[in-house]
């Protein structure tokens, strides 16, 4: 199964056997040396309480520190640091985009909606193999109803933190694509989804434009290649 547990994972709503999986079986030993591009992947130590940014070593382990949503899916342990999902710090880790190529401009996308507005609903996952009847009765239980309320508030506190980060990081444009109606574990037509980055990226081709023209004239006048 894509979210069972395997042995050993810590405690978690869904685990990440699949995943790690999948991995493993396309991605090896290879690291970070072996990309084509620059990248960097961020996660949090919930032990030190700080960001803790991957750019050297074996891409699995990065991977899958980076997307350990708290409580949803297992911490990820490397060494004596106990990772998590980098988002609970920086859901757009602009300054280490910034120091892969601190000549470029950085390009921001912001999957979170803008402060104001009603809090996004979050379900709790449950098998489509189920019944109907059964699935309406899990998702109106009392617990599934108090979890509701405290993601819905875990989204706002996210959008805050988003909203935060942009101003203190200031990258030159964001994008924004209209994904805030898809759950994080939705079944998803790819499709659709690259559609609607492509509408996002279509509105900011403006901004996208003048920061390709500002670049032009920076080389053009230092004389500096990125």
């Amino acid at each position: 199964m894509l979210y069972g547990h395997a042995p050993g994972e810590a405690p978690s709503l869904l685990g990440l056997a699949g995943a790690t999986n999948l991995l493993e079986g396309s991605l090896a030993d290879r690291t970070f040396d072996d990309l084509k591009l620059p990248c960097a992947l961020t996660a949090v130590d919930l032990k030190s309480g700080n960001e803790v940014i991957f750019s050297k070593g074996r891409l699995v382990d990065a991977i899958l520190a980076s997307i350990a949503m708290p409580g949803v899916f297992p911490a990820r342990y490397i060494g004596d640091q106990e990772l998590v999902d980098g988002g609970v710090l920086d859901p757009v880790p602009v300054a280490p985009a910034r120091s892969l190529a601190p000549k470029l401009p950085v390009v921001a996308v912001v999957l979170t909606a803008p402060i104001g507005g009603p809090a996004q609903p979050w379900t709790i996952p449950i098998p489509s193999y189920l019944p109907r009847l059964v699935t309406m009765r899990l998702s109106k239980m009392r617990y599934a109803l108090a979890l509701d309320t405290f993601m819905r508030s875990l989204d706002l506190i996210a959008r805050a933190v988003t909203q935060y980060r942009l101003e203190m990081d200031r990258p030159d444009a964001i994008i924004r694509p209209r994904v805030t109606n898809i759950d994080t574990l939705d079944l998803v037509d790819v499709h659709i989804v690259v559609r609607k980055g492509e509408e996002a990226v279509e509105e900011a081709l403006p901004e996208l434009k003048r920061l390709s023209r500002w670049r032009k004239r920076f080389h053009r006048v230092t004389g500096v290649r990125s």
